[in-house]
């Protein structure tokens, strides 16, 4: 009955639309994921990031840092 007058098939190409644009977002869109993240594991991360909150003062942040580098 709806299909005759058109109603249905118009409603069918909605649910189409909008299934696409679902399934195009969850495959196409950017992740916001990146290998450019910062490794918050690091140990001169974490040193940074420690100075730069104020929790160690400038020399123990650059003799640690030093520290950390001469054991690569």
């Amino acid at each position: 009955m709806f299909y005759r007058d058109g109603f249905f098939w118009g409603m069918h190409l909605i649910w189409w639309a909008i299934w696409l644009v679902a399934l195009g977002w969850i495959f196409f869109a950017p992740s916001g994921t990146s290998g450019a993240e910062i490794n918050e594991d690091d140990p001169v991360t974490t040193l940074k990031i420690r100075f730069a909150k104020g929790e160690i003062s400038k020399e123990e942040y650059e003799q640690s840092r030093n520290l950390l580098r001469s054991d690569k």
